[in-house]
């Protein structure tokens, strides 16, 4: 008997592009899988939700070059779950729409291996929908067709009933096919659509870099041949183009087409790439700095006020309570005060009442806005390692006992850092990212200042900015709010007024 372990395959779609629409089963496959096979549409976003240990294979395909053949695909997925691996075949769309996952399945169960087909989002619908343009619509088009666009022109018989087709759904897309368009869109006119019929082709859809051409059946071979427009592509013939125009909102957003720099730490990236994105920007993640949590001993009660400067200081004072044994009864009847509202936020999520924010989120304004005199009082700041002094020394210099506290420490993380020179020298960020004095360092350090020249340069407040100018970069602007939400809103300013 044969007692080796038996893998499983999830022939997944990952949906068009955007990592919103892969669903949540999709999800779920990545996270558990032991190896991920996956193609060329597949996000990085996405492949980030897999194991750390997990294996990646890159299967991905493109006109006339493919990384393996769809045999050895086939192959590779019968090795993998012979050899006991859980595999995420991640595919770009929906696996049955034009994806081959039918093969991929039949290859698996003629293995005798166990598979399951977690269906996508496909880029038929998705697509046109991202670039305003509804499939069917009421009094203009109540049916669709989905057709390969990759047929061979060449072959002596076409596999597609043009006769039938050209005419008979009011709503034609066609898949993958740009290099086949001159050949389309002769059988669409041989077979009696009019050249008056709105063609509109979509490129990289539902993503930051989507583009749109519209035009005619008349027209439209040479318009892509003029604009160099290129694959992968979606073809959508019928009336429906039209409603574009009414239609149109991803490509309207006020950051749509920008591409900007993400600095922050990677476990505080998540909020400022999340609205960047839904206004439409490409959120290039590069986390200069990672944080490393501290382990210290010394009691925190007794103090009259403990006052948190960042949400990493929230989280790493509280966890290490949790560590030591303790919970928040250690800090005994201290108020708790907070700079920023994420920092109060972070506070409250622990079920902790916020006695005081200061109106402005920098060290320098809490002292203008302290609610009492903090002469004798005792005051605990749990805080970064290498956190400015000029806190503390304030309130020093007003009579309080201060103890700093480090609790956590910021270090560099420059993994990435060759690509990221290499995008910013070629011109290929509109902007980055700093919120806080660390990144700024951070980045220069990794790449160079030189690298920044030219790029817009948007800091959350005026000391993250003055740490920037010190470095040799030139500040584009400060937003006037110091949060994540005051920093997305001068960006958007800014681009409005650039355009």
């Amino acid at each position: 008997m044969d007692d080796s372990p038996i893998g499983f395959v999830y022939l997944v779609g990952a949906g068009p592009g955007d990592p919103g629409l892969a669903t949540a089963k999709a999800l779920e496959c990545i996270r558990r899988a032991d190896c991920l096979v996956y193609d060329r549409l597949v996000g990085e976003r996405l492949l980030g939700h897999a194991r750390p240990d997990a294996e990646r294979v890159y299967v991905g395909k493109q006109s006339s070059r493919h990384t393996l053949r769809q045999e050895e695909i086939n192959r590779l997925l019968v090795e993998k779950a012979r050899a006991g691996k859980v595999v995420c075949r991640l595919k770009g769309g929906d696996p049955y729409v034009f994806g081959r996952g039918g093969e991929e399945a039949q290859a698996l169960r003629e293995a005798g291996l166990p598979f399951e087909v977690v269906p996508g989002i496909t880029s038929a619908i998705a697509v046109p929908a991202y670039a305003g343009i509804p499939v069917t619509h009421r009094g203009v088009a109540s049916s669709f067709a989905v057709v390969t666009g990759h047929e061979d022109p060449g072959k002596t018989e076409s596999s597609i009933r043009w006769e039938h087709l050209s005419t008979g759904a009011d709503t034609l897309i066609f898949l993958m096919g740009v290099e086949n368009l001159p050949y389309i869109v002769g059988q669409l006119q041989a077979h009696g659509r009019g050249p008056e019929t709105p063609v509109a082709l979509v490129r990289w859809g539902t993503t930051p870099a989507q583009e749109t051409l519209v035009g005619t059946l008349a027209d439209i071979v040479l318009r892509v041949r003029e604009s160099g427009f290129g694959s992968p592509a979606v073809t959508v013939v019928g009336d429906v183009v039209r409603l574009r125009e009414s239609l149109r909102w991803f490509d309207t957003r006020p950051l749509f087409g920008k591409r900007i720099l993400v600095t922050r730490a990677r476990d505080q990236a998540s909020e400022l790439v999340a609205q960047l994105e839904a206004l439409g920007a490409e959120a290039v993640e590069f986390p200069v700095i990672r944080t490393a949590p501290l382990e210290w001993e010394e009691p925190v009660g007794g103090y009259d006020w403990l006052l948190f400067t960042s949400v990493n200081g929230v989280g790493c004072f509280f966890d290490r309570l949790r560590a030591l044994g303790r919970d928040v009864r250690a800090i005994g009847n201290a108020r708790l005060g907070a700079i920023g509202p994420a920092t109060a936020a972070a506070l409250e999520a622990r079920g902790l009442r916020v006695d005081f924010v200061p109106e402005q989120f920098v060290a320098e304004k809490v002292l203008e806005h302290f609610p009492e005199d903090p002469a004798g009082k005792r005051i605990l700041i749990p805080r970064a390692r290498e956190a400015r002094e000029v806190l503390p020394q304030r309130l020093s210099e007003r009579g309080a006992a201060v103890r700093a506290l480090p609790v956590y420490e910021t270090l560099p993380d420059t993994e990435a850092a060759g690509d990221i020179r290499r995008r910013l020298t070629e011109g290929s960020v509109d902007a980055v990212t700093f919120t806080s004095s660390s990144t700024v360092r951070n980045l220069v350090d990794a790449v160079g200042a030189d690298a920044l020249a030219g790029v817009t340069v948007a800091c959350i407040g005026p000391i993250t900015a003055d740490t920037a100018r010190e470095l040799g970069l030139a500040v584009t602007f400060v937003a006037e709010e110091h949060t994540i939400p005051g920093l997305v809103r001068a960006l958007v300013r800014h681009c409005s007024s650039e355009r």
